[in-house]
This record gives structure tokens, C-alpha cells and sequence, in this order.
């Protein structure tokens, strides 16, 4: 048994230190996939049209044209907020405020922290437990704060980790989820644009019509629809996955570990769990950044602060 297991985490250390290695390669192929429907698009088909169809036919070719591109810049925005945006660390020295299991009501003075941290380290079975105490991380060595979770593939803990993605070479974490979901969103309009844009193209390569065009730009206007036809597919499929998660304020994560756990603490209702990922200022919910007003007001998108129910209830009361 104890060799079993030791090939197994060998096994799972390759496989992270394979997908650390992925890194510039899935953004090339990220690139590469959108050189190649740009190139479809705009080159082959949609771009002529403009310049020799005339009339309502060049117009509607026109209009088509600047939503592809309106679509990519908002997905390529997107993408890089979720590549270039720390998911988030925890803080140097980070310690809890309170004791969780007895509440807000009772604040941790250093001999408890102290008394705490010693507790946890002994502890052999503390490291991911269903505790509702502050957990401890074996591995980096230091306390968790509340939703955390450790990343093997990028060796860290991650502020309210979802998953570790490997199309954006990174985690999904509190601070840049909402930039994933806006990804996500806007991959699935392009690519259903795209696969809208060269259906009858497709339709015409099987019918017996003469089809202008080479070898090389009939190929790849089928390889671009294929291609789109397919992420616009795979893309709705997580995008409502995600939506679910949102409505109900939980993670990839936290969705699998709370199965046996009857009512989610953090489920504050729809509007607000919108806003615990979105913000509340509604000019900022389809870009990839929050006001400054958000980021004060909304102790969530900083990922270490987050309300329960028993907050706002008694704020209501």
C-alpha cells in the first residue's frame, strides 16, 4: 500500500509539472486558433465581400465585420485579465481576526493565534479538513484563510480557488473569476458568431454550386467552422455550469467538498451573490475590472473577507 501510494503522488507530481510546462504553448494555440478564424473571417470571406459585393450585401458584410472584431477585442481583453491577473496569494503573516468556531464576538489575541498555529502543525489530518476552524497548509506552511485552497500545479494557495485552468496558463481564484466568467461569456457570442458568419460557406462545400476560392481557403473556412462550431458547444456547457455556481455563491471546488453539507453559509441569495463576484456597479459587469467603489464596499473581491448569512442577518436585524 505504501508503494502504491508513493507511485501515486509521483505519478500526480509529473502530471503537475507536465501542465507547469504548458504554459506558452496553450497561448500560442489559443492565438493560433484565433489567427486561423480571423484569416476565415475577415480575409477570405467577409472582407472581400465588403469591397466587391456593393449594396445591402457589402452593408450587412460591414455590420458583421464590427461585431467579430467588437467580440474579439472584448475576448482578447479578457483572456490576458485572466493570464496576467494574480488568481491570489495569501498575505505574508496572514492571520485570522477571530476564531471562527466561536465567532465574530470573540477576537484571537496572539497567544491564541500562537496556540493555534502550534495546534495546527502537530496535527497531521488539518491540512484540507471540514473544520469550521481556520485551516492549516502543510505544504506552504501557513494558515488558510476561509475558502482557500492549495494549487499543486502552481505549488500555492489560491484566495477562493475554482480550478486550475490550463487554456489561460493559470488559476482561477477570488480576483480574477469574474474575468474567466466574462472570457467565457464572450467566447461563446464570438464563436457562435463565427459559426453563424460561415454556415451557408459550409453548407455551399458539400452542395453541388461551383465554390470560389483555393484549396487552402476552402480548408480552412471548413476548419474554422468546425472549430467554432465546437468551443461555441463546449463553452455554453461551462458557461452554465459556472452560472449555477455563481447563483448559488460556491466554487468548483466547494461544490464537490459541500455535497454532504445541507445549507452553504455563503449562499446569500442571488443578487447578492452576483455582486460578491460582478460587483454592484453595473457599468463595470462586462469588463474585466471593478470600480473603485466595489473594490471598498465588497470585502469578496479581495478574496480574504466573506459574508456569511448570519452576517446579513443580523445586519437586518
Amino acid at each position: 500500500m505504501q508503494r502504491s501510494g508513493a507511485v501515486m503522488a509521483w505519478n500526480v507530481f509529473r502530471f503537475c509539472t507536465a501542465l507547469r510546462g504548458l504554459g506558452s504553448v496553450m497561448i500560442l494555440l489559443v492565438l493560433g486558433i484565433v489567427g486561423v478564424t480571423y484569416y476565415a473571417v475577415v480575409v477570405t470571406n467577409y472582407g472581400p465581400a465588403v469591397l466587391n459585393a456593393g449594396g445591402l450585401e457589402s452593408l450587412s458584410a460591414l455590420a458583421a465585420l464590427l461585431l467579430f472584431h467588437l467580440l474579439l477585442v472584448m475576448l482578447l481583453w479578457c483572456y490576458f485579465s485572466v493570464v496576467l491577473t494574480d488568481p491570489g496569494s495569501v498575505p505574508p503573516n496572514w492571520k485570522p481576526t477571530v476564531d471562527e468556531e466561536r465567532g465574530e464576538e470573540t477576537p484571537l489575541n496572539n497567544l491564541e493565534f500562537t496556540n493555534q498555529i502550534l495546534s495546527f502543525q502537530q496535527s497531521a489530518n488539518l491540512a484540507d479538513s471540514g473544520s469550521p476552524r481556520t485551516r492549516y497548509c502543510r505544504k506552504c506552511n501557513h494558515l488558510k484563510p476561509p475558502r482557500c485552497h492549495h494549487c499543486s500545479v502552481c505549488g500555492r494557495c489560491i484566495l477562493k480557488m475554482d480550478h486550475h485552468c490550463v487554456w489561460v496558463v493559470n488559476c482561477v481564484g477570488a480576483l480574477n473569476y469574474k474575468f474567466f466568467l466574462l472570457f467565457l461569456f464572450y467566447t461563446f457570442l464570438e464563436t457562435t458568431l463565427v459559426t453563424l458568419l460561415l454556415l451557408s460557406n459550409f453548407i455551399t462545400l458539400f452542395s453541388d454550386e461551383e465554390v470560389p476560392g483555393t484549396p487552402g481557403t476552402l480548408a480552412t473556412t471548413f476548419l474554422t467552422f468546425v472549430l467554432n462550431l465546437a468551443f461555441a458547444l463546449s463553452v455554453l456547457g461551462f458557461l452554465i455550469m459556472h452560472i449555477s455556481l455563481v447563483a448559488g455563491n460556491t466554487t468548483t471546488i466547494e461544490a464537490y467538498e459541500k455535497k454532504t453539507t445541507p445549507k452553504w453559509k455563503y449562499n446569500l441569495g442571488r443578487k447578492k451573490n452576483f455582486e460578491q463576484v460582478f460587483g454592484a456597479d453595473r457599468r463595470y459587469w462586462f469588463i474585466p475590472a471593478y470600480s473603485e467603489e466595489d473594490l471598498k464596499k465588497t470585502p469578496a473581491l479581495q478574496g480574504l473577507d466573506y459574508p456569511t448569512k448570519a452576517d446579513f442577518s443580523a445586519q437586518e436585524f
